[in-house]
């Protein structure tokens, strides 16, 4: 066999590791489960050791059952779940379970750095404080668990921790490092003055990397785990949305990625430093050195989908639910759904806000609820793309992966909502392909991060708006767009009883 790299997808549920080969062609995949734990309305916690123990059972059937070579293997990186908090000791032992990008405990932290740095603080990390970022889960632990951060040394995020478990190695990539609120996007160093407001040592952030920096060799003690060779290169990763991107081609300032996984991302290529968005839309560095991707989340897109298929559908296969919808009509009935199940982040920074149906009567059907979901999901996309259109950064090409881009009835949605056109992968294969995209350039079978893209990817099936479609939306967006502000007290009502139920 022809030498391959692995592309290591990290994901919130599970784990998926490529081998490509020189060509860019997937030639083995393999991928394994993991649990999430919600000890509260809220928290979403994971054990570290699931990421190793699963990526590890990955990796051991690319060898045994799919016939891979482990000298044929020369080099890994990796895609992973942005923002979640790994603290280590002075042993580099993980002292608490993992706090993911979902948890949305630490409003009161996310208050603190606002009200302590306000405006600086978007000037250096060119993001405000969310509830999903790492640096105000690091605060929360401090306060809440001081007994447990006295012990730290040093935090990670997930992908890195895995990185080290491999390679013995302790680093952070700046795509990844972006994403904790505790860099300066600009000059690409740990910010001093996060660093000071918070009483946080140096010597707790990691070093930083790029995502195409060699970072060390397979370990002999992981090797012996896994059935790698320790001459195989590993290399820095990127964030899941910054190696999405790279997978997805988003190379040029015209195009925006449109990406329905758990949660829902609208991300954009950037090609300068000097965009401001004044924090309404996420600007992070990108895998690609020197450049940058802005980005806004739906906390909740496949994930509301697949909780209302959960309870009313669980039988059904994906395809056929989906393609009930087509049963209803452009804006479902008059029916809309917003997708707050777990709170929202763009464009209201909301941890408790929560979802709802409007407009129900008898007449409705499961296939106007199913129709309402996927629209609602794309209603919130929307909303992300109507700030890019607030700032003048104009674009004409929609590329969807992800769940989305699964079905061409909810491809057709996103394009008569948007009235863009959306186009599709030949070979969709997302973060996974976009680190080891990243590990080919950095082995130097590619001249760079761009040249891999332009022989690998390979656009698809493209769909255009429907003109009645788009006017029939633009009438049901406007509504919706009036939802969140008038059930957001209700709904903060409503979680607060709920919390004391708990109690």
């Amino acid at each position: 066999m022809t030498q391959v790299v692995l592309g290591v997808d990290l994901g919130t549920s599970s784990v998926k590791v490529s081998a490509v080969d020189r060509q860019g062609q997937i030639v083995a995949q393999q991928s394994f489960d993991y649990p999430l734990t919600q000890p509260h309305p809220g928290w979403s916690e994971q054990n570290p050791e699931d990421w190793v123990n699963g990526t590890t059972v990955a990796i051991v059937n690319l060898i045994l059952k799919d016939g891979l070579n482990p000298a044929d293997i020369a080099g890994i990186s990796y895609s992973g779940q942005m923002h979640g908090l790994v603290l280590l000791d002075d042993n580099n032992q993980v002292l608490r379970p993992a706090i993911l990008w979902n948890d949305t405990r630490t409003t009161s932290q996310t208050q603190e750095i606002a009200e302590k740095m306000s405006e600086e603080f978007v000037a250096i990390t060119r993001n405000h404080a969310l509830e999903g970022f790492t640096l105000p889960k690091i605060l929360w632990v401090k306060e809440n668990e001081p007994e447990i951060f006295k012990q730290a040394k040093m935090f990670l995020l997930p992908k890195d921790y895995l990185r080290y478990r491999m390679t013995g190695n302790l680093a952070m990539d700046y795509s990844d490092a972006a994403g904790t609120v505790a860099l300066d996007v600009v000059h690409k160093v740990w910010s001093k003055s996060v660093q000071k407001t918070f009483d946080l040592p140096a010597s707790f952030f990691p070093e930083l990397i790029e995502s195409t920096d060699f970072s060390g060799y397979i370990s002999e003690s992981y090797a012996t785990f896994s059935g790698l060779n320790t001459s195989t290169r590993v290399f820095g990763g990127a964030a899941d949305n910054a190696a999405g991107a790279v997978g997805a081609g988003l190379l040029n300032a015209n195009m925006v990625m449109s990406s329905i996984g758990t949660s829902g991302v609208v991300a954009k290529f950037e090609d300068r430093a000097d965009v401001d968005y004044k924090g309404d839309i996420h600007f992070f560095n990108h895998a690609i050195p020197n450049k940058f991707y802005s980005m806004g989340v739906t906390l909740a897109a496949g994930d509301a989908n697949a909780w209302f298929k959960s309870v009313f559908g669980e039988d059904i296969p994906f395809e056929d639910w989906v393609n009930e919808a087509a049963q209803s009509l452009v804006g479902a009935n008059g029916l809309i759904f917003t997708p707050y199940i777990s709170g929202e982040r763009t464009p209201y920074p909301d941890a408790d806000i929560r979802a709802s149906f409007t407009g129900i009567d008898r007449t409705h059907q499961r296939a106007d609820f199913i129709r309402a979901v996927l629209e609602g999901i794309i209603f919130s996309f929307k909303d992300i793309m109507m700030i890019y259109d607030r700032e003048g950064a104009n674009f004409d090409t929609v590329v969807a992966i992800g769940g989305g881009a699964k079905s061409s009835l909810w491809l057709q949605i996103q394009a008569d909502i948007f009235n863009k056109k959306v186009t599709t992968l030949v070979n969709e294969q997302g973060p996974g392909l976009g680190a080891a995209m990243l590990a080919a350039t950095g082995l130097g079978w590619y001249d760079s991060v761009q040249d891999a893209a332009n022989k690998i990817i390979k656009f698809g099936t493209t769909y255009y708006p429907n003109p009645e479609a788009v006017a029939n939306y633009d009438q049901v967006y406007a509504i919706y767009q009036t939802i969140y502000a008038a059930t957001k007290e209700i709904s903060h009502e409503l979680l607060t009883y709920r919390r004391q139920l708990k109690h």
